[in-house]
């Protein structure tokens, strides 16, 4: 097999099972299957299907009566709420483009993303630290209207009234009018509207914006037909039988797109149930987990990296569970190994990123798996390995090159970058590739693995060194709980490896030790400079370790 050119072939071709729709389309198929199945478990409420397709309806009725018309962007500036999923599928529904945002974004970061998006209207909770930052945003850019929800009409209603009671110093204080309005009062009657037709093959439903490695986001403009594609490609890796009966533990932020497929619409294509949290804390996730009796986790390595030093882990059962997914980042093998041993539960990693709608590869759920890898292509995918240095030609057979991913989950290209699509994509045999900055190999079973990104590599004395490669093997080590390999500048190599490091509590390790105990088991080029021992390092909104923020902290 030319391990440079692979394609994933099932015996049944990928387009005779799956096939592109618009998602509120999906919701309102999967709702009329079994209106009263659950959908959403939020803090001891759960929402039907029924629920949340009648209040999408009535939220894009709403949005129409408001004057949102077809290709307007609604933003979602919402931490994991059942308003989210309403006004996900409403506005789409309306024939508006959403924008997701992240609840920890900064009042520049916010304002900044709503004028490149043109954000019309933007959806929030009345939480004081959401709703100051949403109304400085409204009085201080384009956004014309800001729509409020109330935190305790989504609780039970004991629990609601004890909030608003007890706890009116965690409701921000919102004085509606013309242009902050409460959502209930955006909520219309769905008979009264004329929704627009869509375009399912042409028609972007979602601008999901990526950070990269350098410079201002991008929004990766996202069509019906790509997350519609995605959500039937991850729900295809389901060996257990009727997914309708799967219950999934919710802690990855819904605004992220790794949840936004493999949570949200992996859920609602196949009708099950998410038991979902505000935001990850371990124990709160362990009691979820305990009441619903969860069948399915995905997450990312530093959650399952928590849930094992907390001590309720030892006291839950988590035997319900048939798979945990792991994505995001690579799995630190100790990680790995240990939590299948503390907990009885398969982890199995995969692989996707936003400009993919979420999922390119996972391993299998059940059967043969590879561990450190990142398992092999979904349904209708394919990639090709490009040479490091020339990405227009393919890299040598059996080497290492940049992963470049074809299927109908890819990206249109950058809201308003068209700029950027010489270097986004590359074309081969008429079929238009994503590059995705990674380097990659691939086996004779088709199981990939990320060797590093292209960006990430360390240049020394003319060598390149994956920093991936020197942290796998310092996690090896006892002490050792999380590492981050960075190149500094050298005046005789160019750069040299500093690794970073965070000790597993009590370890006694020296960075002195460290740095000893790793250079006798790399190679000549890859040994570190020096150890810095750290507290804790930089991660990313979903806890995915950040080179890129410890590089800019490092460099100040």
């Amino acid at each position: 097999m030319d391990v440079n050119s692979y394609a994933y072939h099932h015996p049944t071709p990928w387009d005779a099972q799956f096939t592109p729709a618009s998602l509120p389309d999906m919701l309102a198929a999967t709702t009329a299957k079994n209106p009263q199945a659950p959908f959403l478990h939020f803090l001891g409420r759960s929402f039907s299907y029924a629920d949340i397709n009648e209040e999408a309806r009535r939220f894009a009725a709403g949005l129409i009566a408001s004057g949102i018309k077809k290709g307007d962007r609604v933003g979602l500036f919402l931490p994991n709420v059942p308003i989210y999923a309403s006004a996900y599928y409403g506005a789409m529904l309306a024939g508006a483009i959403v924008v997701n945002f992240s609840p920890l974004y900064t009042v520049e970061e916010l304002s900044w993303q709503v004028a490149d998006s043109g954000t019309r209207l933007l959806v929030t909770v009345d939480v004081p630290e959401l709703f100051g930052t949403a109304s400085q945003v409204l009085e201080t850019s384009g956004l014309e209207t800001l729509v409020v929800g109330s935190l305790a009409d989504m609780l039970p209603w004991y629990k609601g009234l004890a909030l608003k009671t007890l706890g009116r110093s965690k409701i921000a204080k919102v004085e509606y009018g013309e242009d902050i309005r409460a959502w209930r009062d955006m909520l219309a009657d769905p008979s009264r509207a004329e929704f627009p037709a869509v375009d399912v093959a042409e028609d972007i439903a979602l601008l999901q914006y990526t950070g990269g490695t350098t410079g201002r986001p991008k929004g990766a403009m996202l069509g019906h037909s790509q997350l519609s594609m995605n959500a039937q490609q991850t729900a295809g890796l389901n060996p257990f039988g009727d997914p309708s009966g799967e219950v999934f533990m919710g802690a990855l932020p819904f605004f992220h797109v790794f949840a936004n497929t493999a949570l949200l619409n992996h859920a609602m294509v196949t009708g099950a149930s998410i038991a979902m949290v505000p935001r990850f804390e371990a124990g709160q996730v362990l009691d979820t987990i305990a009441k619903y009796k969860t069948t399915g986790f995905p997450g990312v390595p530093t959650m399952f990296q928590a849930l094992l030093d907390h001590p309720k882990l030892a006291k839950t059962d988590v035997s319900s569970i048939k798979v945990c997914i792991s994505g995001g980042a690579p799995m630190p093998a100790p990680v790995h190994t240990r939590f299948e041993e503390v907990t009885g539960v398969r982890v199995v990693e995969g692989y996707g990123l936003t400009e993919s709608s979420g999922v390119v590869s996972a391993n299998p759920y059940d059967g043969v798996r590879k561990k450190g890898t990142i398992g092999q292509l979904v349904m209708g995918t394919e990639v090709v390995f490009l040479d490091k240095e020339d990405p227009t030609r393919l890299a040598p057979e059996g080497e290492p090159g940049e992963l470049a991913v074809h299927g109908p989950q890819i990206m249109r290209g950058y809201w308003n970058r068209p700029d950027t699509d010489d270097e986004t994509f590359v074309t081969r045999d008429g079929k238009r590739y994503l590059r995705t900055g990674d380097v990659a190999v691939m086996d004779e079973d088709g199981f990939l693995k990320i060797v590093d990104r292209i960006k990430d590599m360390i240049a020394v004395g003319g060598f390149k060194v994956f920093p991936s490669q020197v942290e796998d093997v310092l996690l090896q080590h006892e002490d050792v709980k999380e590492v981050l390999v960075i190149g500094q500048p050298d005046e005789y190599r160019g750069e040299c490896p500093y690794a970073y490091v965070v000790l597993q509590p009590g370890a006694t390790a020296t960075a002195g030790e460290l740095r000893k105990w790793l250079n006798k088991r790399v190679g000549k080029h890859e040994r570190v400079e020096k150890v810095v021992l750290r507290e804790d390092l930089p991660k990313t909104i979903i806890g995915k370790l950040d080179r890129k923020a410890l590089r800019a902290e490092v460099g100040a």
